[in-house]
């Protein structure tokens, strides 16, 4: 039976229904050529960095050998870059702010992107949200030209003076869409974002020299070229040159080289030791043929590598170049260019993972640098001190008060001093070759804690708990490697719901899950049957654990939840069975113990990327005392 009609005999309008409805165009139209740009002018400039990447990208594919860039109101009142390329004719400034005009595919292949641009957008974008100014001169020539757009509105070419290259000023970004200028940040943090992108592209050519001014000039970024004897004598000098010029000196110090090839796909570039890490990947650079990207597969290989090393919640410092064909990867994928997709994902990889455990694994127990830095600065007189509350300045600690106030207290009249006799003391016998060892020879243990090591450069503390914790896991994982995961059986097979896709990629990994303990087989449509689990993990909760297996397949392409819940429960084991904290080594066991760090791969942190020994060289504990 049909509803009834609502009183007074009206019946309920489209427009009643719907509140959008009186909305809807009556017929298809086209827009204007200039609310178009503004529209596709979103896709690329999303905030003055935006601007400022896809104008430093058209110098280096112009072939600059300097590059400036200058920042007002962080980017949104003016951005200038400068460079000395080739430059462009007359002709070609008029088709340059031309959306889809572009000099970089010859031959109007997509499968072989040799520049960093291609899309013909960015200019003309820029030009439909800004007031936009380009000058001009072909490297050659005797003519410069210049050019204004305003909002979309493109004028006449005119003479103009200017040396070779090209310089391009954009003012007012977003004037023609000021709905944008609502989700822009503080002055400052958009130009924060802007120096950042330019730091990105020039790690990637340390042969060009980059240069970033701010409000009142202030420099923001210098960096100089990296040429000459340098790069010859070490190809990869250049590159750490200007990677410790933008990361720091620790970076470069504490990092790895990092140099493999696989099937036409090279890797290089610094990863950093796990004991250099941060609360976020921030510090985390990758490039594809010399373009800086964010891409899920490599984020997710750098975690793969370092997941033994680090905690869930912290993360290394990594520079990486990888460069292959480029038919081999898709850089058409986003307006922005920041994401790619490989031909072989697999290969890439491996290869990325390979390459960092291997480096990894060569470092022995080394550790960062950093650590010991940190300990010297701790020991300087009114140095900062960490504690629960935060740093602070140096203070004595709660006790030693009163027995600081005593020393220094004048003493009574006639009271005299007994000095402590110069007489050489008798030193305990020393083997020198023990001390030749690179982390020495015990002389002492500490609050039956801190093991103290002398060598032939300084002096190592180690933690012996951290440091036997790494010992028994890396033989629990060679254990693992050697004779597999032991399996347990269910005793009711446990069926998982989840969505057709994701029961599709468990599906196809299905046998590499098996080698890590967990054997499960499709079940239909949009589910998987488990059959077997790792007997290391106990009671376990399966539905989670499939359901965030199927997650990582799905983001970051690889089942990283079950290996990390292995190695936790490894972890946990290694703890308990480990020299505890407040156990008394004899001398025999402490030296034992330095042997074996040192025969053992990634002995210089614990499972938790933090440090097991650091080590005080000679030199700077004599500064600490004034002797030099």
């Amino acid at each position: 039976m049909r509803d009834s009609p609502p009183a007074g005999g009206a019946s309920l309008s489209l427009a009643t229904r719907s509140p959008l409805a009186h909305n809807i165009p009556m017929s298809i139209r086209q827009l204007p050529p200039v609310l178009v740009n503004r529209i596709a002018a979103g896709e690329v400039v999303e905030r003055p960095a935006s601007a400022v990447k896809e104008l430093v990208e058209n110098a280096i594919d112009a072939g600059a050998a300097h590059i400036e860039v200058v920042l007002r109101d962080g980017g949104q009142s003016l951005i200038v870059v400068g460079d000395d390329g080739q430059g462009m004719s007359r002709d070609e400034l008029v088709l340059a702010v031309e959306r889809h005009c572009t000099s970089k595919l010859p031959d109007d292949d997509l499968l072989r992107i040799t520049s960093l641009g291609f899309r013909g957008e960015a200019l003309p974008s820029i030009g439909a949200v800004s007031r936009l100014s380009l000058a001009s001169r072909r490297r050659g020539t005797a003519e410069a030209w210049s050019l204004a757009v305003e909002g979309g509105a493109k004028g006449a070419p005119l003479p103009a003076a200017q040396p070779s290259g090209t310089r391009v000023e954009v003012r007012d970004l977003f004037y023609a869409t000021p709905a944008r200028l609502k989700f822009l940040k503080t002055a400052r943090s958009e130009r924060d974002q802007a120096v950042d992108a330019v730091r990105r592209l020039a790690m990637a050519y340390p042969a060009i020299s980059f240069t970033v001014l701010g409000d009142e000039d202030r420099v923001l970024l210098r960096l100089s070229a990296q040429r000459g004897d340098l790069a010859e004598a070490d190809p990869g000098a250049a590159r750490r040159a200007r990677l410790a010029a933008i990361l720091g000196r620790d970076f470069a110090d504490n990092a790895l080289t990092i140099a493999a090839e696989r099937e036409r796909v090279r890797l290089g570039g610094l990863a950093g030791l796990p004991t250099l890490n941060r609360a976020t990947a921030r510090d985390q650079y990758l490039f594809v043929n010399g373009r800086p990207v964010r891409d899920k597969l490599l984020v997710g290989a750098v975690r793969g590598a370092y997941q033994d090393f680090l905690a869930r919640d912290r993360h290394p410092m990594v520079a990486l170049f990888l460069d292959l064909p480029e038919d081999e990867v898709d850089v058409n994928v986003h307006p922005a260019k920041a994401e790619v997709r490989f031909r072989d994902a697999g290969l890439v990889r491996g290869l990325i993972v390979g390459s960092l455990r291997q480096a990894l694994a060569a470092a022995g127990h080394r550790a960062a640098t950093t650590t010991s830095a940190d300990a010297l600065a701790a020991f300087r007189p009114g140095a900062p001190l960490y504690s629960r509350g935060g740093w602070g300045a140096a203070a004595p600690a709660p006790g030693l008060a009163e027995a600081a106030a005593l020393y220094q207290a004048p003493l009574p009249a006639g009271l005299g001093l007994d000095l402590p006799s110069a007489r050489p003391t008798a030193p305990a016998e020393q083997s020198e070759a023990a001390e030749s060892y690179p982390l020495g020879a015990a002389r002492a243990q500490l609050h039956d804690t801190y093991i103290v090591a002398q060598t032939a450069r300084g002096m190592v503390i180690v933690d012996q708990h951290a440091a036997h914790e790494r010992l028994v896991y890396e033989r629990m994982k060679a254990s693992l490697a050697a004779n597999g995961v032991v399996r347990q059986i269910l005793l009711l097979p446990e069926v998982v719901e989840l969505e057709e896709a994701a029961a599709a990629r468990l599906g196809v990994r299905a046998a590499e899950l098996a080698e890590l303990g967990l054997l499960l087989e499709p079940f239909g449509t949009g589910a998987v049957v488990v059959r077997e689990v790792p007997a290391l993990l106990g009671e376990t909760d399966v539905q989670g654990l499939v359901r965030d297996l199927a997650d990582e397949l799905a983001e970051l392409g690889d089942a990283l939840a079950l290996k990390e819940r292995l190695e936790e429960v490894c972890g946990t084991l290694a703890c308990h069975g480990s020299v505890r904290a407040g156990r008394r080594l004899t001398q025999a066991e402490m030296d034992a113990l330095l042997r074996q760090m040192e025969r053992t791969p990634h002995s210089g942190q614990c499972n938790h990327g933090r440090p097991t020994y650091v080590e005080l060289g000679l030199a700077e504990i004599e500064k600490l005392f004034g002797r030099r």
